[in-house]
């Protein structure tokens, strides 16, 4: 069996052809970039500041072999980010979601994720009484996620809330605007780990993930949706705000996304959402490095469209129940 991780040095290497890279994760080196050739799922280069589909790093080929790693010790779930992002390029954007659920369904039964559930620390749940509040201004709908005591993780219960919230924003046309925001101080951390592993029938889970999707509502009213983004924003917590028409960032937001390193993929919509805007090559960069983004490498990319003020620090009630 071929090795899932490729690096190939462009500067001194032709690309393989199609039945190489088939099931493995294909990375090309160029000290200067050039014209990106085809087909590789990451490009790196020390140029500073290249055009997409480039990365730019200090030592791409440290670079490199760091992927290859994450690579190693996640073969599945790197060479399943690779072929979903493939794929996908070829998809309607509801299709994308579907393929990704797919695909996230599969690698919880697998032996990665099942390694790191049983390495992890368990956590409380820690539910809201009301995890998405609503409020309207006229034509403007807001929903805050109001689960500060957790930075706002992404729990099943404020899944359903947001759908909801959406629901109104796809069928009431005199809603001209969403607003998606986050209380307390990040936006979102990502999903609840509380309910991580909980899932028993990956199948079901599949199901359910793909009937009660805030993703697949907020691709039907996209062009409404600003998104204001601020501390962390991780997993679901970028994949979300990704959708929308316009995406705000207070300077102190970071982004990552590490589903890679739990086994999996980006499960919230991740693989449809950030693509159009950053491109799958640097879409697969930040989910198998697990980097962390700042608000002005987003801002270049096209993740982030504004760096906003600084908001205010509200003091928050914990009214957990």
């Amino acid at each position: 069996m071929q090795p899932p991780f490729l690096l190939v040095d462009l500067d001194r290497t032709a690309p393989p052809g199609p039945e190489e890279r088939r099931d493995r994760v294909l990375v090309g080196v160029r000290a200067q970039h050039r014209a990106a050739p085809q087909d590789f799922d990451i490009l790196l280069t020390g140029t500073p500041d290249p055009p997409r589909p480039w990365v730019a790093c200090a030592d791409p080929y440290a670079t490199a072999r760091r992927l290859r790693d994450v690579v190693t010790a996640q073969p599945a779930a790197s060479v399943a980010l690779v072929q979903v992002l493939r794929m996908g390029a070829r998809l309607a954007g509801p299709d994308r979601l579907v393929l990704e659920s797919l695909a996230y369904s599969t690698l919880q039964g697998g032996a990665g994720f099942r390694a790191w559930t049983a390495s992890a620390r368990r956590r409380p749940s820690r539910p809201a009484a009301v995890p998405v509040l609503l409020t309207r201004d006229g034509a403007r709908l807001t929903a805050t996620l109001d689960r500060p005591w957790v930075r706002n993780a992404f729990d099943a219960a404020t899944r359903d809330a947001l759908c909801e919230a959406l629901h109104v924003a796809v069928a009431d046309p005199s809603i001209t605007r969403f607003d998606l925001r986050g209380n307390g101080p990040a936006f979102c951390s990502g999903g609840d780990l509380a309910e991580f592993g909980t899932s028993h029938d990956p199948a079901e889970a599949h199901l359910v993930r793909v009937r009660r999707s805030p993703a697949a509502l907020l691709q039907r009213c996209a062009p409404k949706v600003t998104a204001h983004l601020h501390g962390a924003c991780v997993g679901a917590g970028i994949e979300l705000a990704a959708f929308g028409a316009r995406v705000l960032a207070a300077p102190d937001t970071l982004i990552r996304l590490p589903e890679v390193g739990m086994g999996l993929i980006p499960g919230a919509g991740g693989t449809a959402s950030l693509p159009p805007r950053v491109g799958r090559e640097r879409t697969a960069y930040l989910a198998l490095s697990g980097v962390e983004l700042s608000v002005g490498e987003a801002l270049a990319w096209g993740l982030v469209d504004e760096i906003t003020s600084p908001a205010a620090p509200s003091p928050f009630t914990d009214h957990r129940q």
